[in-house]
């Protein structure tokens, strides 16, 4: 991976994703918000129910990052869900504040509904 490619990766921000049905096998490309904290990367959601995106990722680990703001690159990639609470609530409550600039008191007060209903995937790029 070239450098604007790894310090576009390492931003994070809006990007497309590119999985695998779960069900169906076809490819299925949606947008989302991803981010990258001490060298982790993350797709997140808002709370609600469970989204295609994140089963389809569960059933089928490999997908596409397609980075598409500054720099246009195809980034194979690996994702896992995070079981662990406290590691979802620690990188919720970050992803908040500091991504989505929230107030952080108000974070505080809502970050355990985020880590019971948001959908949460770490990964990493195919290779590393």
């Amino acid at each position: 991976m070239d450098d604007k490619t790894k310090q576009a990766l390492d931003a994070g921000g809006i990007a497309d994703i590119t999985t695998t049905g779960r069900k169906s096998g076809k490819a299925r490309r949606i947008e989302i918000y991803f981010h990258q904290f001490d060298g982790d990367y993350y797709l997140l959601g808002r709370p609600g129910p469970k989204r295609d995106w994140e089963a389809n990722i569960e059933a089928n680990p490999e997908f596409t990052l397609h980075l598409k703001r500054g720099v246009k690159a195809d980034i194979p990639a690996i994702g896992e869900s995070e079981p662990d609470k406290a590691e979802r609530r620690k990188i919720l409550l970050r992803a908040l504040i500091e991504s989505w600039n929230s107030d952080p008191e108000r974070s505080e007060a809502a970050v355990d509904r985020w880590v019971e209903q948001s959908p949460f995937i770490r990964f990493k790029p195919a290779g590393d």
